[in-house]
């Protein structure tokens, strides 16, 4: 098992600096992670240090809050891609989703799937704030919607991915589907949890000490 590509090397701080995002690409291609995960502004740079690399560039939409306008998540995707990213990480609209306004939610993953045809969609439900009910609907609305992942978190609310949820998410989609999990993923063991659970990605910042098999202090 080649752990590393299990991971996107994550950098969304605020105030993360072009020399942080090289050392996080420098870092993605020597280990060979899936990806380097960054804030829109930095995906043409990422992309020109990933050259020829084999590390996708991923970058997030509606980040964090999800509640934006559909029109605005689907022109930030369609300008990412045309920076050069590969994936996309939206954020659900959770306001439309507790709502019980299941329409529109789903038409606000459409309009990002449709803005980025041909390109990796994961679609974060932010678990934290959900019942479990809730979560298998954003699982049943993502996948409707043509999603390739779903994701637990995104490391900026008030928690991160569990086992559990993991292993909910990947019951609620379909077999063609993937489990993303981020938000507090800091050590070997606890990745590997997620992993067992059913996650097929990892987002975390700690991905060089993880693959190192040691225990980081990171945020994210």
């Amino acid at each position: 098992m080649d752990l590393a590509k299990y991971i996107d090397h994550t950098q969304l701080a605020a105030d993360a600096t072009k020399d942080k995002i090289e050392k996080l690409c420098r870092e993605a291609r020597d280990a060979g992670f899936a990806s380097v995960c960054v804030n829109s502004c930095w995906v043409s740079y990422a992309k020109e240090l990933l050259s020829a690399s084999g590390v996708s560039v991923c970058t997030v939409v509606g980040f964090p809050l999800g509640a934006m306008s559909s029109s605005a998540k689907a022109e930030e995707a369609r300008i990412a891609i045309a920076d050069g990213a590969d994936e996309i990480d939206m954020v659900i609209n959770v306001g439309y989703l507790k709502s019980g306004m299941y329409d529109e939610a789903l038409k606000d993953i459409e309009a990002v799937r449709e803005a980025s045809k041909g390109k990796v969609l994961k679609v974060i439900i932010e678990t934290c704030l959900l019942t479990d009910d809730e979560k298998v609907k954003a699982c049943e609305l993502s996948a409707s919607a043509g999603a390739d992942f779903v994701k637990t978190s995104t490391g900026f609310s008030k928690g991160g991915a569990t086992k559990e949820d993991v292993a909910l998410m990947r019951k609620s989609i379909p077999a063609g589907m993937k489990v993303k999990a981020s938000g507090g993923i800091r050590s070997y063991e606890t990745a590997m949890e997620m992993i067992e659970a059913g996650a097929e990605r990892l987002g975390c910042s700690s991905g060089m000490a993880i693959v190192a098999g040691e225990k980081s202090d990171a945020a994210y």
